[in-house]
């Protein structure tokens, strides 16, 4: 049992792949029947199918394909003309085998389908009597005797009509006659093949004993002649290969050729890939860590090793992850394989003339999105062909060929896959769309009235939204480009539309490469930090508050020729901000087909390659989020869902940002207002800072180190102006401090000022990297440290 399943697998795989090309070949055949190579091509599909599945007793795809044999056999023979008509049999027939093949994939049987039918049209179409009966086992002795087409081709067409008798109503007696006569002819042929090589001078080796004594042998005893035959194999297997040395030289090469590739379980490149990204995440943190550690021993000789080491990996890492991608990826061309047959059946049941060009088949793409995208191009090459394309008559009253152009293309771009459909039809009406929409009531007249061209043509995607004026077979119920959009977002990709009235119509699908691996970009919300996916991030812009306005209700900004809505991003995600007195902000522009939109964010990390890591089922479904990473530092951030966020961000009003300056900075009334926080593990030295402030009038808090300093700054009892620092304490240093302190938005703006007795200029640089914006180095004055207060908190003189 195990081994017949293994030979059922090889059968179907090796059917599968045959069959997978047969609807563009037999397109390309209707438009070609001249085209011998072609024809012969799709036979030997048909002849292998059919030879296959009668070994492994598969009687209905036998039967079927075997009468498709006949036909592909007349035709190839010139005795039979392929007509539109002939080959919509024939593409049944197609169908019906693919049918056959995945119920026997699922069932391990090929019963279930009727055939009958579709077999009595190849009947008629050969010119037989339409019976369903079809011996298998004659049809193969049928098959056997063909003669060489290159070799006696004169001959072959003197006896064409003896070639092909009636083998299906002859009688036992009949066809034993015939297969003497074939015999006798191949004898005939042999002979005068040899007395040819022997006139003109050539070698010919001796006919081994069995053959000699079969010439001779009287008429009464031919039918026992195929036993000596099958005994003399040896014999004649040498006689080939002295004769003909070169006809060996293919089945020596074979084996090479069959070796260079393996068929691999898609799991096991699934599970390949998910060790590759653990294997990025651990690069991403190697590389933290070193970063790390050569801040801390600068000017260390270990240092060089140790980044020629970390570089090594980076590198192996990235080519390693380049190859399994490129092990998961297919030719788009396995997608666009069968939309020739797709636009002929619509050509015909449209009446319209449509040709489909397609460059670009060789373009690959991840296995999951190939699956992916199928349906997405289907619904919208069927809608090219229904409302793009118009009817030849109407083509030709405005001046264009009869025959309709349909382009299908598929390129890169960057860290993209571009596939792009167009067409020379009657193009999009954006007023007609508009109309339309107001009609089913999808948008409102305000929204008309507003709407760009652009945007008017994204309305074909809205659910319910059909311009069809009747439901037929090919459109008008309003599903298929909602089902386009559905699928293009669900693999993160974007759709942008252009249409011209008259001219046509072009729509392209830009999808990632991959899904398991992406460039992000790292954006940051107090201590919250958030990945977006790059391929949704046009552009990063910085902006005062004085550029955001407010317009019924909707914050907005004005970039370039656009008025591009904002929304901060942590209203999105409901991140509590305590907001600073800055008077600037980041704005990341998303673009999702024609639609964008500015989402306001406290700082930009920067771009890093991430890789997406499931939620889990406990936390799945959260909107606005499509997954986690796991970043170099070890932290979890979440990825952002571009199509969920835009949508959330249609319910958010006014961002507070404009409001920023009156809630967070407190108008300083009094001296007292004014807190300043000092550190220093030294009582003394604190003593000394304390005398040095305490005539300001200000509050002092003190620490006594940076731990217990930023346990303080976290409890939040105190809205720090400023803070005094040493260097060298236990438990956490100045510079660690300060650094610490910086991670935390609210806090960015804080004055940190060094006092420490470390006066080195490595020590001051360092200083000034963590965050340190003055640099006191003791002994010092008591006023000098109380002018450099006053000046870094705008200490007001009439306090004094």
């Amino acid at each position: 049992m195990d081994e017949f399943q293994e030979i059922l697998q090889d059968f179907l795989v090796e059917s599968f792949e045959l069959v997978e090309k047969l609807d563009e070949d037999l397109v390309e055949l209707e438009s070609n029947p001249e085209d011998l190579e072609l024809l012969n091509g799709i036979f030997r599909v048909a002849h292998t199918v059919k030879g296959a599945s009668s070994f492994l007793n598969f009687d209905v795809l036998t039967h079927l394909t075997h009468h498709m044999e006949n036909v592909l056999n007349k035709a190839r023979h010139g005795e039979l003309l392929i007509t539109p008509d002939v080959m919509d049999v024939i593409l049944e027939s197609i169908d019906l085998m693919k049918a056959l093949l995945e119920t026997i994939r699922d069932t391990s049987s090929d019963a279930g389908i009727d055939v009958n039918d579709c077999v009595v049209k190849l009947d008629k179409i050969t010119g037989g009597s339409g019976e369903v009966e079809a011996p298998p086992a004659v049809a193969e002795a049928a098959a056997t005797p063909e003669p060489e087409p290159v070799q006696e081709e004169s001959s072959s067409e003197q006896s064409s009509d003896e070639e092909e008798p009636d083998y299906e109503n002859m009688s036992d007696e009949e066809v034993e006659a015939e297969i003497e006569r074939l015999l006798k002819q191949r004898q005939e042929e042999d002979r005068k093949k040899r007395e040819a090589k022997l006139a003109a001078g050539e070698d010919v080796p001796s006919m081994p004993d069995d053959e000699a004594k079969k010439e001779q042998t009287p008429k009464s005893q031919a039918t026992p002649a195929p036993a000596p035959v099958q005994k003399s194999t040896p014999a004649s297997k040498a006689t080939q290969q002295k004769e003909s040395p070169k006809a060996a030289a293919p089945a020596k090469r074979a084996p090479a050729a069959v070796e260079q590739t393996i068929r691999v379980d898609v799991k096991r490149l699934d599970h390949l890939m998910n060790l590759i990204g653990e294997l990025v995440l651990a690069k991403n943190r190697l590389i933290k860590i070193n970063d790390d550690v050569e801040e801390r021993y600068e000017g260390e000789q270990f240092l060089e090793e140790l980044n020629q080491v970390v570089s090594i990996v980076s590198l192996v890492t990235t080519d390693l992850q380049i190859a399994v991608m490129k092990t998961r990826m297919l030719p788009i061309g396995k997608v666009f394989n069968k939309f020739p047959r797709m636009i002929r059946d619509l050509s015909r049941e449209l009446n319209k003339k449509i040709e489909l060009e397609i460059s670009g088949e060789d373009t690959e793409l991840d296995k999951s999105i190939v699956e992916e995208i199928g349906d997405p191009l289907v619904h919208i090459i069927r809608n090219s062909c229904d409302h793009g394309i118009e009817t030849p008559e109407d083509r030709v009253a405005v001046g264009k060929p009869e025959v309709g152009t349909i382009t299908l293309k598929a390129y890169n771009e960057g860290n993209q896959i571009v596939i792009q459909i167009d067409d020379d039809g009657k193009g999009l009406n954006p007023q007609m769309l508009k109309d339309k929409a107001l009609e089913k009531g999808l948008i409102s007249e305000k929204e008309a009235d507003s709407m760009s061209d652009k945007e008017a043509f994204t309305l074909i995607m809205r659910p319910g939204f059909s311009t069809a004026a009747a439901v037929t077979n090919v459109s008008g119920r309003g599903v298929g480009m909602d089902v386009v959009k559905t699928n293009i977002e669900k693999v993160n990709g974007i759709i942008d539309i252009e249409s011209e009235v008259g001219k046509g119509s072009s729509m392209k699908l830009k999808i990632p490469l991959t899904l398991a691996i992406i460039q992000a970009l790292l954006v940051g919300v107090q201590e919250e930090h958030y990945a977006i996916p790059l391929a949704s991030v046009l552009e990063t812009v910085r902006i005062s508050k004085d550029e955001i306005y407010t317009v019924e209700g909707r914050s907005v900004m004005r970039l370039r020729d656009d008025v591009l809505s904002l929304v901060h991003i942590g209203d999105i995600f409901e991140v509590e901000r305590i907001l600073d007195a800055s008077e600037h902000a980041y704005v990341v522009v998303l673009g999702l087909g024609t639609s964008k939109l500015g989402l306001i964010v406290d700082t930009l990390v920067g771009q890093e390659e991430i890789v997406i890591k499931s939620l889990g089922d406990y936390l799945k479904g959260i909107d606005g989020i499509a997954g986690a990473t796991i970043r170099g530092d070890g932290g979890v951030t979440l990825i952002v869902d571009v199509v969920a966020l835009m949508d959330i961000a249609k319910g958010v009003k006014a961002t507070a940002l404009t409001e920023s300056t009156t809630t967070t900075v407190n108008e300083k009334t009094k001296a007292s207002d004014y807190t300043i926080m000092i550190v220093d593990d030294s009582k003394t030295d604190r003593t000394i800072m304390r005398k040095a402030l305490e005539p300001l009038g200000v509050t002092l808090v003190e620490a006594v180190d940076g731990l217990e300093a930023l346990n303080t700054l976290k409890q939040g009892d105190h809205n720090f102006d400023a803070m005094l620092i040493d260097i060298e304490m236990p438990r956490m240093d100045g510079y660690t401090l300060a650094s610490e302190i910086k991670k935390y938005n609210k806090y960015k703006n804080l004055p940190l000022i060094a006092v420490t007795s470390r006066t080195g200029k490595s020590d001051r640089m360092r200083g000034v990297e963590s965050g340190m914006i003055e640099y006191i180095t003791k002994p010092y004055s008591a006023d000098y440290l109380s002018s450099v207060v006053q000046r870094n908190v705008k200490f007001k003189s009439e306090f004094l």
